[in-house]
């Protein structure tokens, strides 16, 4: 009986010697993809669906908002109250695209391609977790920039009026900036659990609207220190706290006083902190542990 033999085809590869742009290159690669995913860009019609329509309506509500205010003179919504009134589209936001983001590589096990040199394994989820912040703050935050275009080009206070306008958008901006940092950390920490959507989704929703009868309960106990410090009890209302601690009178006005908080405005503040922070850490961790099997 014969020995089996081999041929070797030259089928033309040759080896790579173009520059190697290395971590850094990968991290913002990576952060630009998940920023597309976020909105459907680069993705079939079908995906494109759901976040263009929440971008449809938040325009529409801010346009609708500005033609209210030219017309009458008077500011109906504060560029921070909208931010608080949207809430809860991003919400629903973050349950679609949370998933979309990490669920759909851990499901399909491309991790590993991922985690090969040179990108590490906390580059991932800090790249994924950068690219949901920035997709929610745009959210948010675009809008409200439709809503002080409007305010600027009808003021009649000349370069005053506008100063004193984008003097009222920026608390605006880093308070839709908040609203971002602290949806996306628990959102994705949620969506990294498991690789069916379906179950990050509904997981992501019931964390933020489940919560809510917690802050309900404790708000009408007998104790005021309790009804004070009820809105530790759920995300929204967390991030909320820190808005009315804040920025005062251009979150809450006199005709609407929001959830009482106190003089622990600052507790708010540190609950939100340590929120983010445990949720980034636990993230880095998940990750670690999912490269590790």
């Amino acid at each position: 009986m014969s020995e089996p033999t081999g041929v070797i085809h030259d089928i033309g590869y040759q080896r790579y010697t173009g520059p190697r742009l290395g971590r850094g290159h990968v991290f913002g690669a990576l952060y630009l993809h998940g920023l597309r995913t976020a909105f459907g860009l680069g993705r079939s019609a079908k995906a494109k669906i759901f976040p263009w329509l929440v971008v449809g309506i938040v325009t529409v509500v801010a346009a609708a908002l500005t033609a209210v205010r030219t017309q009458i003179g008077q500011v109906v919504m504060t560029y921070a109250q909208f931010a608080d009134a949207m809430s809860w589209l991003v919400i629903f936001f973050v349950a679609v695209v949370g998933p979309e983001l990490v669920s759909r590589d851990l499901r399909s096990g491309v991790l590993p391609l991922y985690f090969s040199r040179p990108l590490p394994r906390a580059d991932y989820a800090l790249a994924k977790l950068l690219a949901l912040m920035t997709a929610l703050w745009l959210l948010l935050g675009a809008p409200q920039l439709v809503m002080f275009l409007g305010a600027a080009f009808t003021t009649d206070d000349g370069m005053r009026g506008v100063w004193n306008e984008l003097l009222d958008l920026l608390p605006g901006l880093l308070y839709a900036g908040l609203w971002a940092v602290v949806f996306s950390s628990v959102g994705l920490l949620i969506a990294s659990l498991t690789g069916k959507r379906a179950f990050a989704a509904g997981g992501i929703v019931a964390a933020f609207l489940m919560t809510t009868p917690i802050v309900g309960t404790l708000s009408i106990m007998p104790s005021r220190t309790v009804n004070e410090l009820a809105g530790l009890g759920s995300p929204s209302t967390i991030v909320q706290g820190v808005g009315i601690w804040s920025l005062g009178d251009l979150l809450v006005t006199r005709e609407q006083s929001g959830p009482g908080i106190g003089d622990f405005g600052p507790v708010y503040a540190l609950a939100a902190l340590l929120l983010v922070g445990g949720c980034v850490a636990l993230l880095l961790l998940r990750y670690r542990k999912v490269a590790a099997r």
